[in-house]
């Protein structure tokens, strides 16, 4: 039974094959592509500043540091202040955070019966804009991390207001999510306690629990994350196992003959991305917990990717502190960019998981730009002897809407996907 997947940035058609009743093999196949690789070909280095934050219209601020940050590692020795690099992780933390609330109140609610929740989503979404705006100027697709830092200079003011919009953020999530001060949830390490709080994510947790899906949606339980900041580590887990020693060599795509998305693999073997991969890696308490007792599953994808927003507010205000108005934003490199040839690559945390960009150039001018993208790696299109982690994950379901559930409980992403 073939299924047209929407309300993923796109479209994505689903072919379920089922044997005694239950779903033995799904083929995933998006339809289209606007070739963003191909246009980067031949343009200066800078345009691919401005080109690929459109390269989705959810995640744009991470392409964008991931494309500076592909530029800066073809120089030997570029220079950043702390000062660039807090404002940066600063956008992209906000990013993820909005990215969460969206997922959670437009995607995964109504799965559960409930009504879409709007406004909950766009409240928090709205905030968490405004303060990338303060830092970045418009927003979607801002570009105003450069080569050697950022454009903005900030005051104290901008501050004042982004801790505002922070403050405002948690009030929101102790008075819907889990109506809890945020100390006691962040200082959580016990998964079934928040069963015993009341708010949006509990209710959905206890759902979960009430219609047996404990189980569900477990597909390979390897996790890898390569983006690092001063929040997220580089890592891989098997099984609950961390290995810190991973590298993008080892990272391979391929093309899949019915699909614009090409499969990505890390040795040979496909891996989870995402919020439930970056705490197994960083071995956050709370969702190790979740891991232990559920697995790999929806309960504890749900709740890894929600708890992040908590996590990563609180880790912005950290970064606030730290900032130093005093040092530069910008630092020039010492060569111009127009006579560079050489090639470089980046790996950032985006919403979806890991974001790999790769860009070769000579004297300036782009002669190959390669983007990996966080649904490549969780909507691997794999065969039936070795399916990609999606497609694992809903195998063994007994109905189709159940296994939308399962589809897009990974966030799906069909224009960043096909790109």
């Amino acid at each position: 039974m073939i299924k047209l997947i929407e309300k993923i940035e796109g479209e994505a058609k689903l072919n379920f094959n089922f044997k005694d009743d239950k779903i033995d093999f799904v083929d995933v196949e998006f339809m289209s592509t606007r070739n963003i690789e191909n246009i980067l070909r031949d343009k200066r280095a800078f345009d691919a500043l401005v080109i690929n934050p459109r390269v989705c219209g959810i995640c744009g601020h991470a392409h964008l540091i991931a494309t500076v940050e592909a530029l800066e590692s073809c120089y030997n020795n570029l220079q950043l202040s702390n000062k660039a690099k807090a404002i940066r992780e600063l956008t992209l933390n906000f990013e993820l955070i909005q990215n969460h609330f969206k997922w959670f109140y437009l995607t995964m609610l109504p799965f559960f019966g409930h009504k879409q929740q709007i406004l909950k989503a766009t409240y928090p979404t709205q905030l968490m804009g405004k303060a990338i705006a303060a830092l970045g100027g418009q927003y979607p697709h801002t570009s105003y991390a450069v080569v050697g830092g950022v454009v903005c200079e900030i005051t104290q003011m901008d501050i004042i207001k982004i801790e505002s919009y922070i403050t405002q953020t948690l009030k929101f999530v102790e008075d819907n999510l889990v109506k809890v001060d945020s100390k006691t949830l962040l200082a959580c390490k016990d998964a079934d306690a928040l069963l015993d709080f009341s708010g949006d994510l509990p209710e959905i947790l206890i759902e979960i629990k009430k219609r047996d899906m404990l189980n569900h949606a477990k597909s390979y339980d390897r996790f890898i994350a390569f983006g690092e900041n001063s929040f997220f580590k580089k890592g891989k887990s098997l099984k609950a196992r961390v290995s810190h020693s991973i590298s993008l060599k080892d990272v391979k795509e391929s093309e899949v003959p019915s699909s614009f998305a090409k499969n990505v693999s890390y040795k040979d073997k496909y891996y989870e991305v995402g919020p439930l991969a970056r705490a197994m890696v960083n071995k956050t308490t709370l969702v190790v917990d979740a891991h232990k007792k559920y697995g790999d599953s929806l309960f504890s994808r749900i709740l890894a990717r929600v708890f992040e927003i908590l996590e990563l507010l609180n880790h912005s205000k950290k970064l606030i502190d730290k900032i130093d108005l005093d040092e530069p934003s910008y630092i020039e490199p010492e060569f111009d960019i127009s006579k560079l040839t050489s090639s470089g690559y980046s790996a950032v945390e985006a919403a979806r998981g890991t974001l790999i960009h790769k860009v070769e150039l000579e004297e300036g001018i782009i002669k190959n730009y390669e983007i990996i993208t966080p649904t490549q790696w969780n909507l691997s299109g794999g065969t039936r002897e070795k399916p990609g982690v999606s497609q694992k994950a809903m195998v063994g379901l007994s109905d189709i809407k159940t296994a939308e559930l399962v589809f897009k409980s990974f966030d799906v992403c069909s224009v960043c996907t096909t790109h």
